[in-house]
């Protein structure tokens, strides 16, 4: 790896105490959520504009790699700095203000994404996207990866909800892309190619939020079925009835079975271990009580079994099983390879084929939960780490399973983005000149290839020692 300390060093004299060296900094800022580490030779925590331009414009000159960091909290490895060089973390860049009065919010990136609910909220407006990591997740990072969540089904992810963005070119210059308006038809729209370009084409430094009325009702529905495949044409059936649950939510046996046993609790008397979906309805009062009236007559005819809550209290009882599910895999091994895969809707009774046949193959335990309102589902491939077999028939496993989601016409991620772990499995998704035209964008705005360099379009296989967790570079031919 090359040695940046003469231009780190330049960068010191440059902003002072805003660079780091100090190993715990360092080695603090080398993962995110996927646990990959490579250590950076800086950590910057700019306080001005014109501290980011510096950054920017010595890491041209020198030709050094600058990953933008916020939470850190990216399961595919977009955050950890794999090529080295300056780690530009804006996690206090997180002023949250809201315009009450039209229902948009100005937010900068370090802004954390339940913090922004929080304050929204408090003025009667809703921000619907929810990630699982909102409580320590940033809108920066958010908007870098396209992130969606629970609500993604019926309001949408994101991007749907980003009306500007201000920020900096990989050069160094301010851009701002948009305007804090509900309508902006001026000039090419590349503020859509920064949302979910996992930092490669810019430093995002603040968002203008849409907002909506925060619903006035809800109401929860948990329901239980025979086997994955009654679920998942019950659940088409629902939709087809043109029913919008804000929430629906699958949790396949296994799931189920590890929560039950974590919790102690069976979900449904009598039917423990069965797949269950779960239902949130949002709106006006009438607009729900429309809606609860076709779901019952719904639910009778078509699941084992079902629970409604009656209040916001017994709502959060049946949101249990849901929370618990994920933590409790681990007892199916110790590690997990967790893909958030995209299936249409047309095709879930295929997945769910597919997935069996899978389990068979691998001969690992494959618990799958997610979101069946917009078909992205968190697929959990569960291995023992000092097994080396397990985890070689894990790795087949995420390879056949990206090959098989593409087949079925889905996308091998839907909120999680590429950025390492994923990079062999793009040319499932996207054909050559795709990718040409991709890799064409990125070299027009970042000419010296700087920011976020090595991930989307560099292969890299991840490997697990029993004692090590290490990346090396896949030759891919």
């Amino acid at each position: 790896m090359p040695n940046f300390s003469s231009a780190t060093a330049v960068l010191k004299r440059r902003l002072g105490a805003c660079v780091s060296t100090d190993h715990d900094a360092l080695f603090a800022a080398s993962f995110d959520g996927s646990k990959l580490s490579f250590l950076p030779d800086a950590v910057v925590r700019p306080r001005t504009r014109a501290h980011i331009t510096a950054v920017l414009t010595l890491a041209n000159k020198h030709r050094v790699p600058v990953t933008t960091r916020g939470a850190g909290s990216s399961l595919t490895g977009s955050g950890s700095p794999v090529k080295g060089g300056w780690v530009l973390d804006l996690s206090k860049w997180n002023k949250i203000t809201v315009d009450a009065d039209v229902g948009m919010a100005q937010v900068q990136a370090g802004a954390v994404v339940g913090d922004v609910h929080q304050a929204v909220e408090a003025l009667g407006w809703f921000y619907p996207p929810d990630p699982a990591s909102k409580q320590y997740s940033t809108i920066g990072g958010n908007i870098a990866c396209n992130a969606g969540g629970m609500h993604g089904g019926k309001y949408g992810v994101t991007r749907d909800f980003v009306l500007a963005l201000k920020g900096f070119l990989p050069t160094g210059e301010y851009v701002e892309w948009g305007a804090s308006t509900k309508k902006f038809s001026a000039g090419f729209n590349l503020r859509d190619l920064w949302i979910g370009s996992e930092g490669m084409l810019g430093v995002i430094t603040e968002a203008t939020l849409k907002l909506i009325p925060l619903p006035a009702a809800r109401w929860t529905l948990l329901t239980a079925f025979e086997d994955e495949l009654a679920a998942f044409k019950a659940v088409r059936a629902l939709f087809a009835q043109r029913v919008q649950p804000a929430i629906c939510e699958f949790l396949d046996r296994y799931s189920v079975q590890c929560a039950e046993k974590k919790s102690g609790k069976i979900v449904f008397a009598g039917q423990a271990g069965r797949p269950v979906v779960l239902l949130e309805f949002a709106g006006t009062p009438s607009e729900v009580a429309d809606q609860k009236a076709v779901v019952l007559a719904w639910a009778k005819a078509s699941t084992l079994a079902f629970r409604e809550a009656r209040d916001r209290a017994e709502s959060e009882q049946l949101w249990e099983v849901r929370r618990k599910c994920s933590g409790a895999m681990f007892a199916l091994g110790d590690s997990k390879l967790n893909e958030d895969i995209v299936v249409p809707m047309r095709n879930y009774e295929k997945f769910a084929v597919f997935l069996d046949k899978l389990r068979k193959s691998s001969r690992l335990p494959i618990p799958t939960f997610g979101h069946l309102g917009d078909g992205n589902l968190h697929v959990n491939i569960m291995y023992h780490r000092e097994n080396r077999a397990e985890y070689l028939r894990a790795e087949k496993a995420v390879g056949t399973l990206m090959a098989g989601v593409v087949k079925l016409g889905g996308a091998i991620s839907g909120e999680h983005g590429i950025g390492l772990a994923k990079t062999p499995f793009l040319r499932l998704q996207h054909s050559p000149a795709q990718i040409k035209a991709m890799k064409a964008v990125k070299l027009a705005l970042d000419p010296n290839g700087i920011l976020n360099p090595g991930k989307m379009f560099t292969l890299f296989k991840v490997w697990e020692h029993p004692r090590l967790k290490i990346a090396l570079p896949w030759d891919h031919k």
